[in-house]
């Protein structure tokens, strides 16, 4: 740990503040390939309006082959560097939350770090499917709160389409490809829902549900990499439940409500599936922000892109509060509320 981590901690303890994580910067990447309900309709027996209806989607970006997960990530990393006025070597931890990582191993994490020109601190992956970049969130505040770590890049980054059937019209419909980044700082906070910085995160999992939701395939069953399998009813029938379950929590553990909320940041999952979960927690409409229609589920990635289209049109601003959630494979699913 280094004297200025030290120095900051006993600061804290010293004055009875709490370290919490701000979000200094924002960031975004997508392939420049879009693929149209209309071009998938030449190839599937589905349409435009059965895709709308159903999903909420639109269109959604794909990857061509020299945009790996890594070159995705980088470039919305860069972008929230940008926004935070940071270089990289100002950063002292990197995680990725990916299930779409370039290798098996190394970790995505270290190729972006080394394309960043980063040869300090510590970068890694971490695997929580669509619940991925929240589950990197939590891990992130753990690290800068605890004192040992002082900025923290989190990225969800993703190339889905490497993972699809694309004869498969009940799957490959939904996903596409792109990437989010936040750029975190321990600062000090009163210890109130008033502080800016992640205020709570909660994290769920249950592993009993690994076939309803799942790849066919990977390295140590089949060699391969397999493809995207997914029971869509028994998903949605549990989503809603799961989703408002621990976003209730971290409104319990901050003492706020609906109310309070000036944005609701979603999974981009399905459009009926984020105003389900809206209407029973009584968030208003208009607080909700949907970018399902031009991005597709981008599974970990998608959380921190609609955080950056929010930020970028300037819906979200410095002090209002922000909360997230998600539901993914395993099951995994998690919630993050945030004081911008």
């Amino acid at each position: 740990m280094s004297g200025l981590q030290q120095m900051d901690n006993r600061v804290s303890r010293a004055s009875n503040l709490l370290l919490r994580s701000v979000v200094l910067g924002a960031g975004s990447c997508l392939p420049k390939r879009i693929v149209s309900n209309a071009d998938l309709e030449k190839t599937l027996d589905t349409t435009d309006a059965w895709i709308i209806q159903r999903t909420g989607i639109k269109q959604r970006h794909v990857a061509a082959e020299d945009e790996p997960t890594s070159r995705l990530g980088l470039l919305a990393a860069e972008a929230a560097l940008g926004e935070a006025g940071l270089k990289p070597q100002d950063l002292d931890l990197v995680l990725v939350a990916t299930s779409t990582p370039d290798y098996t191993f190394p970790a995505t994490a270290t190729q972006i770090q080394a394309m960043l020109g980063m040869t300090n601190g510590a970068a890694f992956d971490l695997q929580a499917v669509c619940s991925g970049f929240i589950f990197a969130l939590a891990a992130a505040d753990k690290f800068l709160t605890s004192g040992s770590h002082k900025r923290a890049l989190v990225v969800g980054a993703e190339t889905f389409s490497r993972l699809l059937d694309w004869t498969d019209r009940r799957t490959c419909v939904l996903f596409g490809d792109g990437a989010g980044a936040l750029v975190l700082e321990a600062r000090e906070g009163a210890g109130t829902s008033s502080d800016r910085g992640v205020l709570t995160t909660q994290l769920r999992s249950d592993g009993r549900h690994r076939d309803k939701l799942y790849v066919d395939g990977g390295p140590s069953m089949t060699q391969t990499t397999g493809h995207l399998r997914m029971a869509g009813r028994e998903v949605f029938r549990h989503a809603v439940g799961m989703v408002t379950d621990v976003v209730s929590q971290a409104f319990a553990a901050t003492g706020t409500c609906a109310g309070d909320l000036d944005w609701f940041v979603p999974h981009q999952a399905n459009r009926r599936i984020i105003d389900a979960s809206a209407e029973k927690l009584g968030i208003a409409p208009n607080k909700v922000v949907v970018t399902i229609d031009l991005h597709g589920n981008t599974s970990a990635a998608s959380i921190p892109l609609a955080l950056a289209v929010a930020r970028g049109d300037g819906r979200i601003k410095r002090g209002d509060l922000v909360m997230i959630e998600a539901m993914g494979g395993g099951f995994t699913w998690a919630s993050a509320l945030i004081r911008w």
